[in-house]
Protein backbone atom coordinates (compact mmCIF):
# COMPACT_ATOMS: atom_id res chain seq x y z
CA UNK A 1 0.00 0.00 0.00
CA UNK A 2 1.24 3.57 -1.11
CA UNK A 3 2.62 5.87 1.95
CA UNK A 4 0.19 8.51 2.48
CA UNK A 5 0.89 12.28 2.79
CA UNK A 6 -0.50 13.53 6.37
CA UNK A 7 -0.79 17.35 5.39
CA UNK A 8 -3.03 17.03 2.32
CA UNK A 9 -4.22 12.94 2.74
CA UNK A 10 -3.09 11.81 -0.86
CA UNK A 11 -0.56 9.10 -1.63
CA UNK A 12 2.88 10.26 -2.26
CA UNK A 13 2.70 9.93 -5.84
CA UNK A 14 0.02 12.40 -6.13
CA UNK A 15 0.73 14.92 -3.12
CA UNK A 16 -0.21 18.29 -3.91
CA UNK A 17 1.61 20.04 -0.55
CA UNK A 18 4.42 21.84 -3.05
CA UNK A 19 1.86 22.89 -5.60
CA UNK A 20 -0.37 24.13 -2.77
CA UNK A 21 2.61 25.95 -0.79
CA UNK A 22 3.68 27.63 -4.16
CA UNK A 23 0.77 29.71 -4.86
CA UNK A 24 0.88 30.96 -0.78
CA UNK A 25 4.45 32.03 -0.92
CA UNK A 26 5.55 35.53 -0.60
CA UNK A 27 8.70 35.49 -2.47
CA UNK A 28 11.63 39.16 -2.40
CA UNK A 29 14.10 39.33 -5.04
CA UNK A 30 17.08 41.92 -4.93
CA UNK A 31 20.22 42.19 -5.86
CA UNK A 32 23.16 43.22 -3.82
CA UNK A 33 26.54 44.13 -3.83
CA UNK A 34 29.60 41.59 -2.39
CA UNK A 35 33.14 42.01 -2.54
CA UNK A 36 34.85 43.53 -5.39
CA UNK A 37 31.59 45.18 -6.61
CA UNK A 38 29.93 42.17 -7.93
CA UNK A 39 26.56 41.80 -8.16
CA UNK A 40 24.25 38.86 -6.87
CA UNK A 41 20.99 38.46 -6.91
CA UNK A 42 19.52 37.37 -4.01
CA UNK A 43 15.77 35.20 -3.92
CA UNK A 44 14.20 34.64 -0.22
CA UNK A 45 10.56 33.91 1.53
CA UNK A 46 10.32 29.98 1.29
CA UNK A 47 8.64 27.59 3.02
CA UNK A 48 9.96 24.63 4.17
CA UNK A 49 7.25 22.82 1.67
CA UNK A 50 9.41 23.88 -0.92
CA UNK A 51 12.36 22.00 -2.44
CA UNK A 52 14.63 24.77 -2.74
CA UNK A 53 17.56 22.41 -3.59
CA UNK A 54 15.63 21.80 -6.88
CA UNK A 55 14.29 25.31 -7.39
CA UNK A 56 18.19 26.46 -7.02
CA UNK A 57 19.72 24.23 -9.57
CA UNK A 58 17.02 25.05 -12.25
CA UNK A 59 16.85 28.58 -11.52
CA UNK A 60 21.01 28.23 -11.94
CA UNK A 61 20.79 26.20 -15.16
CA UNK A 62 18.16 28.82 -16.95
CA UNK A 63 20.09 32.18 -16.00
CA UNK A 64 23.70 30.57 -16.78
CA UNK A 65 25.14 31.23 -13.76
CA UNK A 66 26.30 29.80 -10.17
CA UNK A 67 24.55 30.33 -6.79
CA UNK A 68 24.26 28.50 -3.82
CA UNK A 69 21.80 28.30 -0.79
CA UNK A 70 22.92 30.14 2.53
CA UNK A 71 20.48 30.42 5.19
CA UNK A 72 16.74 29.41 3.65
CA UNK A 73 17.75 32.04 0.71
CA UNK A 74 19.09 31.60 -3.04
CA UNK A 75 21.72 33.35 -3.67
CA UNK A 76 22.72 33.88 -7.82
CA UNK A 77 25.74 35.59 -9.50
CA UNK A 78 25.04 38.57 -11.25
CA UNK A 79 22.02 40.66 -11.55
CA UNK A 80 19.27 38.35 -12.60
CA UNK A 81 16.33 39.75 -10.88
CA UNK A 82 13.67 40.12 -13.71
CA UNK A 83 14.57 37.08 -15.29
CA UNK A 84 13.97 34.66 -12.36
CA UNK A 85 10.67 36.93 -11.80
CA UNK A 86 9.80 35.53 -14.78
CA UNK A 87 10.88 32.19 -14.13
CA UNK A 88 8.98 31.87 -11.05
CA UNK A 89 5.92 32.77 -12.45
CA UNK A 90 6.70 30.12 -15.09
CA UNK A 91 6.93 28.08 -12.36
CA UNK A 92 3.67 28.63 -11.23
CA UNK A 93 4.64 31.53 -8.73
CA UNK A 94 2.03 34.11 -7.99
CA UNK A 95 3.15 37.38 -9.34
CA UNK A 96 1.60 39.63 -7.36
CA UNK A 97 3.26 37.51 -4.84
CA UNK A 98 6.61 38.22 -5.79
CA UNK A 99 8.30 41.63 -4.83
CA UNK A 100 10.69 42.50 -7.12
CA UNK A 101 13.49 45.10 -5.18
CA UNK A 102 15.62 46.87 -7.84
CA UNK A 103 16.95 49.44 -5.18
CA UNK A 104 20.66 48.43 -5.43
CA UNK A 105 20.92 47.00 -9.11
CA UNK A 106 22.56 50.07 -10.96
CA UNK A 107 24.11 51.90 -8.52
CA UNK A 108 27.67 52.10 -9.04
CA UNK A 109 30.78 51.79 -6.70
CA UNK A 110 32.56 54.34 -6.55
CA UNK A 111 36.94 54.58 -5.57
CA UNK A 112 36.76 58.73 -4.89
CA UNK A 113 39.32 60.93 -5.96
CA UNK A 114 42.67 59.03 -5.11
Amino acid sequence: MAEVCPKCGLPKELCVCEEIAIEDQQIKISTARRRFGKLITIVEGFDKDIDIRELVKDLKARCACGGTIKDGKIELQGDHAKRVRDIMIGMGYVAEMIDVDESNTHRKRGRGNR
